[in-house]
């Protein structure tokens, strides 16, 4: 009988013709092959020999193609994190890049590659199970195909490493042979079981209790392989209707259940009808909510160029229609209606973007019917675009904007009770999942009692500080609602009443806030002060007046790397292997005199830090040493004041994807400096090759949309 589940033991045999994968739990199960130095894949039946066992790893990520030679991603080293209805769920602590061949050829590009990829895979938080599909929620699950295997049954929006198993993937579903030629209809199933999807986001999992009653209390973040990538280079849509930094978080309750510790690390141990052996009582019952987070669907940007706050680029409204369409039809078919709550500010640069959003819905929705409240605080303390009839499916979005800067204003965070007093009558229509195990179902699927009909879809600018808060506010409202339902609560009761339980969910959702911050700006989240304590506190603004700065250095100086990471990994960019050892990437062809400013920047600080020490001879004359002091001074002035101004030249871009705009703003302040007349010789003289050739990488490689 065919596995349908992921291997949950591995042994990798290598020889210097092939890799073998066999399962010492399964010794009847087929052995996968993957040939030297070719990358073919094939099925064994029983083990190769001649091949040496070097180690036993926890799962294959996937495979990925560079310049000079392919390389299996193996995972070593696996954390358990707990048991969610009984299935063990893990992280992915370490990574082995087992390459096809023994590379000949030295190439720069290649050391790289592999160094952003483990980079990437070093730090990105990345989650599976064997026996659970954690990319699903609980909802989507108790809808999906138990006969599947478990890659099949996974979000393709959240099976994050999806590109580097499309080897496997297209393997085993016969779109191709072993050798790489197309074929149909044969179906390999023998290699479902090597192929494991991956989770990128975060995962807890706490048994806890409220009111003496025991629970599992889980918190799940799923980001989205789509427009994946950094702060400042990832913002708005793509043409597909993909936005930047989707993410999907969804706070589970689990009742009656007794396997929410670690209990044991087996994926599959200790279940005996899809439930934990032992479980006594009560069936199992699952209740869920599920919120969403995501750019602003419009074509907009912003554009660093050294500033603190970076130039703001919005396209026509008209022009992203189209694109919008495709996000908000997946949006309602996955969720149903959406409650669009924008929080950007109403005023200063921020309010382009919300016109621009507002454009959109009233383009959108029929018949829009607008109402705004105003306050003493603020002229528009909450705006709202409903549609006055439902012609058709974009008229279940219901936008809500909420001016959280202005009414929070003064550590008065309180004030965003009135978001919730306005999204009330929306939550309560919209509902949550609940769901209670099927006696004696052998898949351990569950009998849904109730479904989430909407969701609440909420952005800010990066969709990180203020949404974190408004989510945590909206969690909370929600799981008191749930308790309630079932009798844990009495009416006027509060999941906060219980001081422990309190405690445990404001950390839980504050280590969210900081996770999907990291992953997205580099920094971890602000006002989490807020969100772990209940109030603002003057220690916390000073820990973001520091994570702020922190995002200013790695928005400018670092983000160009990470981003080449998430194209590399997700498939944005695929290398060129016919250029090998020409035209490589990563190299900095700026002119040198451009190059070398901000060297001769910090060695004017040196001689001006020099000149400054305390002198050994009182009697020398002074004034050579001033003005020693004063031309460097005038040097390093000079060379700050030309970076600052051409601020574009020295962000660290990412070298496989450069942005259009960042490309354009490159090629603009070129041209500038070209017509200087005293640059622009010296400029074009130690040029190395064309100007843009730092940022201009389109033709090394393609773009890839999965």
């Amino acid at each position: 009988m065919r596995s349908l589940v992921p291997f949950r033991d591995i042994n990798v045999h290598a020889s210097t013709s092939h890799y073998a994968f066999t399962s010492p739990s399964y010794p009847s199960a087929q052995t996968l092959v993957v040939e030297r130095p070719s990358g073919d894949i094939r099925l064994n039946d029983g083990p190769l020999l001649g091949a040496k066992r070097v180690s036993s790893i926890a799962g294959i990520l996937g495979i990925i193609k560079l310049r000079l030679d392919k390389y299996i991603i193996v995972i070593t080293k696996a954390q358990p994190m707990g048991r969610l209805k009984g299935h063990m769920v893990y992280k992915v602590i370490a990574t082995e890049f087992l390459p096809l061949r023994e590379r000949t050829l030295h190439d720069p590009d290649e050391d790289t590659y592999l160094s952003l990829l483990k980079t990437l895979l070093k730090t990105g938080p990345m989650y599976f199970s064997y026996s659970l599909d954690i990319t699903n929620s609980f909802q989507r699950q108790a809808a999906s195909h138990p006969s599947q295997a478990l890659w099949q049954r996974a979000d393709d929006r959240f099976f994050w490493n999806k590109f580097i198993q499309s080897d496997l993937i297209d393997f085993a579903s016969g779109a191709t042979s072993g050798s790489g030629l197309r074929q149909h209809g044969h179906r390999e199933t023998g290699a479902d079981p090597f192929i494991l999807p991956v989770m990128f986001g975060m995962m807890r999992i706490t048994a806890t209790r409220i009111k003496a009653t025991p629970l599992t209390f889980v918190l799940i973040t799923r980001r989205s392989r789509h427009r994946a990538g950094t702060r400042y280079l990832t913002r708005g849509m793509d043409e597909q209707g993909h936005v930047a930094n989707f993410n999907e978080t969804e706070q589970v309750v689990v009742m009656n259940d007794e396997s929410g510790g670690m209990g044991g690390m087996g994926a599959e141990e200790g279940m005996q009808n899809g439930k934990p052996s032992g479980f006594q009582g009560q069936d199992m019952q699952v209740m869920s909510y599920v919120q969403t987070r995501g750019s602003v669907p419009v074509y907009w940007a912003e554009v660093s160029t050294l500033r603190y706050t970076p130039d703001l680029q919005i396209r026509g409204v008209e022009t992203a229609v189209g694109a919008a369409k495709l996000h908000f039809d997946e949006q309602i078919q996955l969720y149903g209606d959406n409650y669009l709550v924008n929080l950007v500010n109403q005023k200063g640069r921020e309010v382009k973007v919300k016109q621009a959003y507002e454009q959109m819905v009233r383009i959108l929705i029929s018949s829009p019917h607008e109402s705004a409240r105003p306050d003493h605080v603020t002229s528009e303390k909450i705006h709202v675009l409903e549609p006055t009839q439902r012609n058709h499916e974009y008229d279940r979005l219901h936008y809500v904007y909420f001016d959280f800067h202005n009414e929070t204003k003064g550590l008065k965070w309180h004030r965003a009770q009135l978001l919730l007093d306005q999204l009330k009558e929306g939550l309560i229509q919209g509902q949550y999942f609940r769901g209670v195990d099927m006696p004696g179902d052998s898949q351990g699927r569950l009998e849904v009692r109730n479904r989430q009909v909407a969701v609440v879809r909420t952005n800010c600018m990066d969709c990180l500080d203020r949404t974190n808060v408004v989510q945590t506010m909206l969690a909370r409202w929600t799981l008191t609602r749930q308790l309630m339902d079932i009798g844990v609560l009495r009416p006027g009761e509060s999941a906060d009443d219980d001081q422990s339980f309190q405690i445990l969910f404001r950390n839980v959702w504050a280590d969210n806030a900081d996770v999907v911050s990291k992953s997205y700006s580099g920094t971890g989240a602000l006002k989490t002060d807020f969100t772990r304590t209940g109030e603002r506190t003057r220690a916390g603004m000073v820990q973001d007046f520091r994570n702020s700065v922190t995002r200013y250095g790695k928005n400018n100086f670092s983000d160009g790397p990470r981003q080449d990471a998430f194209d590399l990994f997700l498939g944005a960019f695929l290398p060129d292997s016919s250029s090998t050892g020409s035209s490589l990437v990563f190299v900095d062809r700026r002119p040198v005199l451009i190059q070398s400013i901000p060297y001769v920047l910090a060695a004017s600080v040196f001689m001006v830090l020099i000149s400054s020490a305390p002198r050994s001879n009182a009697g020398a004359a002074w004034w050579p040493l001033r003005l020693f002091a004063l031309f460097w001074l005038a040097v390093g002035f000079w060379c700050f004041r030309f970076i600052y101004t051409h601020g574009v030249l020295y962000v660290n871009w990412p070298k496989l994807n450069p942005p259009r705009w960042a490309n354009e703003g490159y090629q603009e302040t070129m041209g500038a400096i070209r017509q200087d007349k005293l640059l622009g010789p010296l400029v074009t003289r130690h040029e190395r090759g064309a100007s843009n050739a730092r940022i201009s990488h389109l033709e090394e490689g393609k773009k890839r949309i999965q």
